[in-house]
This record gives structure tokens, C-alpha cells and sequence, in this order.
């Protein structure tokens, strides 16, 4: 094995472990030294040929762009609301193409399973800077056993099928179902996501019968394509937006309670001194 090419794979270890950890926004410090391991082996991962490893992708996107975040991040940050997002459906029908398509602008093509990778980015939602946090899910079988975990922390959820795969369109019906059961709330915020609406020439769905089983649900039905950007930005947006009714709803509702509460208890004092 020539220098170049250990030096290569030796980067290829760094940056998956690195990536993997990297869970939470470094520190300023371990930002310069992220770019700078990174600026040292740029040019043997390029020679080498590993950026059309798609497995790389996310682990460097997730690096860098984490790591100028934290180090740019200005204070107070923290005080911005946050929104918390889980992407759901079957296996390969571009769960993470969506969500990199979304973070980076960046359409990864190559499949690979995922098992759960998490993301955060801070955006513009109708004027008001807010945080959106992003779990992107295993749609495997083998997964199903731990996605309760995952529900159970969520506040929205997108639930993506292929129009081009009548198995995951069918999929869906158990994954709402999965979910309701955990979050026990009928209205709990979903959009069902007919991705890869760039092939319409091998549609095995069709929009009606999409669009019937969306208004069954109570819910939205919208067609992206993660090569091409459609809708992309349109199923995060539509589903913060009714995440924070949500939360608006029921902030509302405990305030009233309070209120009642406080109200019942001037009564109850009252009818003492009487």
C-alpha cells in the first residue's frame, strides 16, 4: 500500500469516527482543528477518489458545516425556539437524500441504509430565526424495535414513501400507526411525502390515491424530489408551521388552566371568609 493511499484510508477512519461523535456543535478550538486535519487531507481523498464514496458525504458536510456554525453561533442562540422533526418511511426512499437535500443543498444519489443520524440547522421561518432539529431514521425492519424511542421525542413527523414503490406507500399506514400509538395524539403534526416525483415515468402511486389516503388522515400530501429541490424546502417549512400552532395551542390550553385554577382557588378563598 503506497503512502498516499494509507494516508487516504487513514482519513476515511478519522472523518466516519469524527462524524459519527459529532452529535453537538464543537467548541471554536476543535472547529480550527477539524479544518485544519481536514485541509491536510483534501488532496488524498480527492486523488484517491473516495469523494464519490457517498458514505463520506455526510460525515464531512456534518463536520464542517456544524463546526463554522458553532464557531460563527452567536449568543442567545440557544433562546431560539426549536422544532423537532422525524423523518420516517421504508428503507431507500430518500429519507436522508431529503434531509442532506435540505441541510446542504447536496442530492447524495447512492443508497446506503442509515440507522439514525441527527441534524440541526437554524433557519428563517416567516421572519422569526428558529432551530430545527432533524432525526432521520432507519426504515429497515431490523430497526423497528427502537424507533419508539425516537417518536416519543419528536414534534412533527414526515412520513416519506417512493411514488415509484407501491411496498413504501403501503408502509405508511404502519408507521402512522406506530406513531399514534407512542405519541397517543391524533393530531399530532404530519405530512405524508411522495418523493422522487422526478421519475413520474416509472409512478407506481398515483397523486389521487396519495391525496385519499392524506384526507383520510386529516393530514397534507405533498410530492418532492430530493435530485431535483422540488418542494424540498416547502414539507420542512409546512411542518414547522404547524408545529408551532401546535405548541401555540398548547400553551394556550395550560394557560387556561392556570387561569381556572387560579379562578377556583379566589373562590374557594372567598367562600372561607364568608
Amino acid at each position: 500500500m503506497n503512502h498516499s493511499r494509507h494516508k487516504s484510508e487513514l482519513t476515511i477512519v478519522w472523518l466516519s469516527q469524527a462524524g459519527g461523535r459529532c452529535q453537538q456543535e464543537p467548541s471554536p478550538q476543535e472547529v480550527q482543528g477539524i479544518l485544519r486535519r481536514t485541509g491536510i487531507f483534501i488532496k488524498s481523498l480527492s486523488a484517491a477518489g473516495h469523494f464519490r464514496r457517498s458514505s463520506l458525504l455526510p460525515a464531512l458536510f456534518r463536520l464542517l458545516l456544524r463546526g463554522i456554525m458553532a464557531a460563527a453561533k452567536p449568543k442567545g442562540q440557544n433562546s431560539l425556539a426549536l422544532h423537532k422533526v422525524i423523518m420516517v418511511g421504508s428503507g431507500g426512499v430518500g429519507k436522508s437524500a431529503l434531509t442532506l437535500q435540505f441541510m446542504y443543498d447536496e442530492f447524495v444519489e447512492d443508497y446506503e441504509p442509515t440507522k439514525a443520524d441527527s441534524y440541526r440547522k437554524k433557519v428563517v421561518l416567516d421572519g422569526e430565526e428558529v432551530q430545527i432539529d432533524i432525526l432521520d431514521t432507519a426504515g429497515q425492519e431490523d430497526y423497528a424495535a427502537i424507533r419508539d424511542n425516537y417518536f416519543r421525542s419528536g414534534e412533527g413527523f414526515l412520513c416519506v414513501f417512493s411514488i415509484t414503490e407501491l411496498e413504501s406507500f403501503a408502509a405508511t399506514v404502519d408507521f402512522r400507526e406506530q406513531i399514534l400509538r407512542v405519541k397517543e395524539d391524533e393530531s399530532v403534526p404530519f405530512l405524508l411525502v411522495g418523493n422522487k416525483s422526478d421519475l413520474d415515468d416509472r409512478r407506481q402511486v398515483s397523486a389521487e390515491e396519495a391525496k385519499a389516503r392524506a384526507e383520510q388522515w386529516g393530514v397534507s400530501y405533498v410530492e418532492t424530489s430530493a435530485k431535483t429541490r422540488a418542494n424540498v424546502d416547502k414539507v420542512f417549512f409546512d411542518l414547522m408551521r404547524e408545529i408551532r400552532a401546535r405548541k401555540m395551542e398548547d400553551s394556550k390550553e395550560k394557560n387556561g388552566k392556570k387561569k381556572s385554577k387560579s379562578l377556583a382557588k379566589r373562590i374557594r378563598e372567598r367562600c372561607c371568609i364568608l
